[in-house]
């Protein structure tokens, strides 16, 4: 597709690195032209020196109405000046901003991943009606393609004729499960060492979350949890990936999580790249979120061949299959918590045939190729029209 033009909107250069650049990268492999524009947090020149096209245009993750409609404003600018073939719009602000600037361009073909619908079950009415309805109608009127990665969103979506029945697409995730997330691809030297490294001993059993250290990803009752576990089991680590943000909006949170960090036996590595390794020393991944699209990290988790705990919440509840390749639990309940971290601890058994288990599904459902070239696929049939 030699000179064919994509303009990718999302809200931060960090969703580019670590969610949509395989995608780019495999577009501008089959000869597309490929923009990215986002606010640049600091990954542009990384981002940059890997072959990806740039443009810093500040797209605020909340409503805000003056920086909302400079945000329009500026992508209608760039829409117009570059006449982009498709749009291709991420995350929910983001997403929303960018539908309108492309209408009033006129660009031909806007396409909306939904990496997870905003509204959610135990949202207030009120507040769930007002998303609910931002998402239906900004389908209906500002979007050709509705890409869902959930399967409860996919069908809610059908169901509530959000768009024609076959414009909505249901995409699933994935991660890259051959070259990347593969247990067979770490050696036993890197895990002695890494072991080493972080001082967890053979005899350890490993708990591993990644993920923001925030209140919404269940970490207070995953640390407290942990705190019960480890007063009854001396062998038990919990590991923990992932930034702790001093500007989050819950100061008392922070303050208090930083305490609980030093509790022993729990292990805080803060933002890392070396997840598959990470994750090849672990023995359980836990992700106790209260809302999620379709969580990555357990993906990756499962395709490393990790038995998984989660919240019983969507899109959890499509990567993990209760007493087949883990638990789903209670959501904000330290109790259910806790049974489930220590059956594992006792069932060695156990853990290792979740395990198993959850490296098969990931290579039934989540193969990160399939997901990308579904997409590359859909761009091929819209370009080849020529209208």
């Amino acid at each position: 597709m030699k000179g064919k033009k994509i303009l990718q909107v999302c809200a931060i250069d960090l969703s580019v690195d670590a969610l949509l650049k395989p995608l780019i990268l495999k577009s501008m492999e089959e000869g597309y032209i490929v923009h990215n524009a986002c606010t640049d947090t600091g990954k542009f020149e990384q981002l940059r020196k890997e072959g990806l096209t740039m443009i810093n245009i500040k797209i605020d993750r909340k409503i805000s109405p003056i920086s909302n409609l400079k945000s329009i404003i500026d992508l209608y600018k760039l829409m117009k000046s570059e006449k982009y073939d498709i749009v291709h719009v991420h995350t929910p602000i983001a997403a929303l901003l960018g539908r309108i600037a492309a209408k009033l361009a006129g660009i031909k073909h806007i396409i909306y991943t939904a990496h997870g619908f905003y509204f959610h079950e135990d949202m207030p009415s009120f507040q769930y009606k007002l998303f609910y309805n931002i998402e239906k109608y900004a389908a209906r009127f500002l979007t050709d393609w509705l890409l869902l990665q959930s399967r409860e969103d996919y069908e809610l979506s059908l169901k509530d004729k959000f768009l024609e029945e076959d414009k909505i697409i249901h995409l699933s995730n994935g991660v890259d499960i051959y070259n990347k997330f593969n247990p067979c691809l770490i050696s036993e030297d890197v895990r002695i060492s890494m072991k080493r490294e972080l001082q967890i001993s053979n005899d350890d059993i490993v708990f591993t979350f990644i993920g923001r250290l925030v209140r919404e990803k269940g970490i207070f009752e995953l640390l407290e949890a942990f705190i019960e576990l480890s007063k009854k089991y001396n062998n038990v680590k919990l590991l923990l990936i992932g930034d702790l943000l001093g500007s989050e909006r819950d100061q008392e949170s922070y303050y208090k999580i930083k305490e609980l960090l030093s509790y022993p036996g729990i292990i805080y590595v803060g933002f890392r790249k070396d997840i598959p390794e990470l994750l090849s020393i672990s023995d359980v991944f836990v992700l106790p979120s209260y809302r999620e699209g379709l969580p990555r990290s357990i993906i990756e988790a499962m395709a490393m061949e990790k038995p998984i705990i989660a919240t019983n919440i969507r899109g959890c509840r499509e990567e993990v299959f209760h007493e087949e390749n883990g638990y789903l639990v209670k959501k904000a309940s330290i109790k259910s918590l806790y049974e489930a971290m220590e059956n594992l601890v006792k069932d060695k058994d156990k853990r290792l045939a979740f395990g198993e288990r959850s490296r098969l599904i990931a290579e039934q459902l989540f193969d990160e190729e399939k997901v990308i070239n579904k997409q590359i696929e859909l761009f091929n049939s819209l370009v080849s029209k020529g209208d």
